[in-house]
Order: C-alpha cells, then sequence, then structure tokens
C-alpha cells in the first residue's frame, strides 16, 4: 500500500479517537486535522455503518455512464468483425452505417475498444513513416482512364500445383477488374485480357511493371501483348524497373487479397478460383475502401462507353512515313538492308520517317521504337515511363542525336 495513503487512513483513525475521547469540538478538530467539517462527518458516518475498512479511500470511478456504448451495439460490431474477419474499426463503422444509417453507431475509437476487450485485434506496433517526396503520377479523373495489371506472387495448392494469379483493377474507383489464374505468357494472358475487355469495354491505357509479359528490353520496351493493347487503342503505362510503389495501389490490393484468399492456399486450382471469384465481389460490393470514403468501388466504377472492336484496322501513318511490314524473322527491308526492329512486331505494320542528322525514326501507333542510322543500324528506344517519377536531365556528352522522344500517344496519333 502505497505510503501516502497509510498516512491519510492513520490520521481519520486518530481523528476519530480524538472525537470519542469527549476533550475536542468538531471545529477544532477540523483545524488540528486541515479537513471541513462535511469531511469529518463523512467518515464519522462512514464508521457508523459498521463496515471493517471505512477508514479507506474507496473508488472514484462514477457508477453509470450516460453515454455508454448500448449492449446491442457492441453485439452488432462483434457480429460484423466475425462475419468479415479483415474488418477494422473504420471499416464495420462505415458497414453499419450504410446498413441501418439511422442508428447514431459510436465513434471508430470505441469500436477499436469494443474489439480490442475481445481479443480481436491486437495492437500494431508503430513505424517511423518517411518523409515524403512528392512523386509525380500519372493522373486520372475517370474510371477507365488506367488500369493496372500485374501479377500476384506464386505459390502452390495443398496438392502442390503452381498458382499465377493475374489481377487487373481500375486506377481511379479501385474496382477489381479480373483476378485469373494464368500462365505468365502471351497465349496465357491475352484471353483474360479480352475477357475482361468485352465485358468493361476499352481502356485508355494500362499500366504495368516491366516484365513478361507486359513489357521487355526490345524496342520501346513492347511485347507482343503490349503490341496488341496498342492496336486496340489502349496505351502501355510503364513503371520504372524495380519502383513497386508507383503501382501502390495495385501492390495494397494484393496484400488484402493474400489474406483473404491464401492463407491457407486451396486445395487445387478450382477452389483457389472460387476463392478468388468470391474474394473480387467482396472487395468491388462489400468492402469499404478508405480511398473512398468508406465506401465501395462498385459505387464509382461504370463500364468503358469504348467497346471491344470486332475486327483490328492496321495502324495509319501521316504521308511523311514509308510504311514496312515486319518480317517473320523481326526485320524490315530499308535501304537495300535487312534491318531487324523485334519479334514483338512480327507481321505489325511500323512507320519510318525522316529525321534531321541523317536519321529515320521507326515508329509503330505511335509509338517512338527507335532509329536507323546513317550505317543503317536500328538504335531502340527504352519505353517512356509516362511522368510516374521525374526523369534526370541526360548528361551531355551521351546525346547522340535531335530527335525528341514522343511523350504520349496523343503527338503522334498515326
Amino acid at each position: 500500500m502505497p505510503f501516502m495513503e497509510t498516512c491519510r487512513m492513520e490520521q481519520r483513525v486518530g481523528m476519530l479517537w480524538d472525537y470519542d475521547t469527549g476533550a475536542f469540538s468538531v471545529t477544532e478538530l477540523c483545524s488540528r486535522y486541515g479537513v471541513s467539517r462535511d469531511t469529518f462527518y463523512l467518515w464519522r458516518d462512514r464508521r457508523a455503518n459498521g463496515s471493517e475498512a471505512w477508514f479507506a479511500d474507496r473508488s472514484h470511478r462514477p457508477l453509470g455512464c450516460p453515454h455508454r456504448t448500448a449492449r446491442w451495439q457492441a453485439a452488432e460490431i462483434l457480429k460484423v468483425r466475425r462475419r468479415f474477419k479483415h474488418f477494422g474499426p473504420k471499416k464495420i463503422r462505415a458497414w453499419l452505417m450504410r446498413q441501418s444509417p439511422d442508428v447514431r453507431w459510436p465513434a471508430v475509437s470505441t469500436m477499436g475498444d469494443i474489439l480490442k476487450r475481445e481479443g480481436l485485434i491486437a495492437s500494431a506496433r508503430r513505424r517511423r513513416r518517411p518523409i515524403e517526396r512528392g512523386v509525380r503520377v500519372t493522373p486520372v479523373s475517370a474510371s477507365n482512364d488506367e488500369w493496372c495489371a500485374d501479377f500476384k506472387g506464386w505459390f502452390r495448392t495443398a496438392e502442390g500445383t503452381r498458382v499465377d494469379p493475374l489481377t487487373l483493377t481500375d486506377t481511379h474507383s479501385r474496382y477489381l477488374l479480373e483476378t485469373w489464374i494464368a500462365p505468365q505468357t502471351v497465349e496465357g494472358t491475352q484471353p483474360v485480357f479480352e475477357a475482361a475487355f468485352r465485358a468493361y469495354g476499352l481502356p485508355l491505357a494500362i499500366r504495368s511493371d516491366n516484365g513478361s509479359p507486359f513489357g521487355s528490353s526490345g524496342a520501346g520496351g513492347l511485347t507482343r501483348l503490349s503490341v496488341w493493347w496498342l492496336r486496340l487503342g489502349v496505351r502501355a503505362h510503364f513503371i520504372h524497373p524495380a519502383s513497386p510503389q508507383e503501382n501502390g495501389r495495385h501492390e495494397r490490393m494484393h496484400r488484402t487479397l493474400k489474406a483473404h484468399t491464401t492463407r491457407p492456399p486451396a486445395k487445387d486450382l478450382s477452389e483457389q478460383q472460387e476463392r478468388f471469384d468470391a474474394f473480387r465481389r467482396h472487395f468491388n460490393h462489400e468492402r469499404p475502401h478508405e480511398a473512398l470514403d468508406q465506401t465501395p468501388p462498385a459505387a464509382h466504377y461504370a463500364p468503358s462507353p469504348r467497346p471491344m472492336p470486332k475486327t483490328l484496322e492496321e495502324p495509319w501513318y501521316d504521308a511523311d512515313h514509308q510504311v514496312r511490314r515486319v518480317r517473320s524473322n523481326g526485320e524490315i527491308k530499308w535501304g537495300g538492308e535487312y534491318i531487324f526492329i523485334g519479334e514483338a512486331f512480327i507481321g505489325e505494320l511500323v512507320g519510318v520517317a525522316p529525321h534531321d542528322e541523317g536519321l529515320n525514326i521507326v515508329r509503330f501507333c505511335g509509338v517512338d521504337l527507335g532509329v536507323i542510322d546513317r550505317n543503317s543500324r536500328f538504335r531502340r528506344f527504352a519505353p517512356l515511363r509516362h511522368g510516374l517519377r521525374e526523369a534526370p536531365e541526360p548528361p551531355s556528352p551521351a546525346k547522340v542525336s535531335t530527335i525528341n522522344p514522343v511523350h504520349s500517344v496523343e503527338d503522334h496519333p498515326g
């Protein structure tokens, strides 16, 4: 027992002992022990009640709280948490307010206390965040301005089969368009994109990393898949290598997808795909999203007005371009020489336009692929990063021509 509390109890006993002797008046005792008359009578009445520990301090906790959360509300909060085990207090409150908007639900902090008291959440260790440095991203203002595509990290089912989930999301609304198990090849992924294009229409652009089957180290960073996108009028937006933060919204969705569907993995591919489908419905229509003011993505997404065409038209080039068909080995014939452009463009029409200093620039669907120099050598361009991050100024000695790279597909509609 603390020393000060012990002293206070001894003073109370001594004060009432002196009172019992009859040698002191109440006024004299209050002055001697430094208490008010009300306090003196309080302790005298407590002793008269017959309690053995009448002189001990009592709790100052109020007997009741008029603002205490009702039991039925606490039960509803726990019910939602047990139904959606990955919902935190913010999402639980958004869910309940959407289901019962007339009820005055407690604050997020109160819901967190209720969940913590029941052992349903644990305190997370706070990490010191780094200072943000203002990375520029490609702006989107409406649904289908840009989609994001990526493969979530592969894993194996309980029976040992490899699973490669291909995921597509709409950047503006965060709507999860597709989660489908597919090989990481052009042949495996193109049917998934085709089904998505037919179901939702064509986006203006698709953002992805630089790996197969989306990107390559070839001319313009393109593959047969991204060449097909360009034929459809869909631009390819590539992030910087080893920079997943430039596709942060999609990566964050992957973390939620993993927690919901892969711990533990399903028995086989069929059961795993059923989990992905169920998660997609939950993510789009039920799960509140913090960046969307705690509303689900389905409330913000609308299909694209650009339908999937039945046939693909050949690319169109300005009159100053000479058009060449890329041969089966990835070459074109130019100036009596065979020049390798890339296997991704086999069978496609490319345009070659004259430039200054004796160079000729090679384009495909508005994308600059590279230049043919005076020695008939093709120098390919790296893919544009579409302003996802500030590009450093190139050093002066590295400048080999006066060609100005195209910054968007709109610069060259051909």
